[in-house]
């Protein structure tokens, strides 16, 4: 997905869409946890002036990654919003916003598409079936994972004395 600046200074101060499905593999080779990439759906629009050009984009796919508990595979939705913004030669942005200066005379969006997907990849993932038949063991000879959301204080028998112990102590100081 580029262009050159004068494919885009045709469409200055017109409608310029977007709409192409592109694939963007190279993010595996990037992030070695990502399992595969689907075709990324991009849509949007071109504001295309004097001194910059500024896409509106909508980037839709997903991307497999590992469950973080099991190792099975976990289908991570991707729909996303950004714009972008890139100043011509020699224009000056005066902005909050990020932009890009354009180097010779080709805007390529491709590798703000992939910095914008590795963002989007959380640092764990967890899939909803953990009984799955490719999972990791839950459990095994002395160990099990413990799930937050469901677990009960189960004290060890071996240490159940030294909780009366701190009863003790409390009540004492009365």
């Amino acid at each position: 997905m580029k262009w050159t600046l004068s494919q885009l200074q045709k469409y200055r101060n017109k409608e310029f869409l977007i709409d192409e499905t592109t694939r963007v593999d190279e993010i595996k080779q990037i992030d070695t946890t990502v399992r595969e990439v689907s075709p990324m759906h991009i849509t949007g629009r071109g504001d295309i002036d004097s001194a910059k050009v500024t896409f509106h984009l909508k980037i839709e796919g997903h991307l497999i990654l590992p469950c973080s508990r099991t190792l099975v595979d976990v289908k991570l939705p991707i729909n996303v919003e950004t714009t972008e913004t890139f100043l011509l030669q020699g224009s000056v942005y005066e902005s909050g916003e990020e932009a890009y200066q354009v180097n010779g005379d080709v805007i390529d969006i491709m590798p703000i598409i992939k910095e914008i997907l590795l963002l989007e990849i959380p640092m764990q993932v967890f899939c909803e079936d953990v009984e799955s038949e490719d999972a990791a063991p839950q459990s095994g000879k002395d160990w099990e994972v413990l799930h937050e959301e469901g677990s009960s204080k189960k004290i060890d028998p071996r240490l159940a004395g030294l909780a009366k112990f701190f009863d003790k102590n409390n009540s004492s100081e009365s």
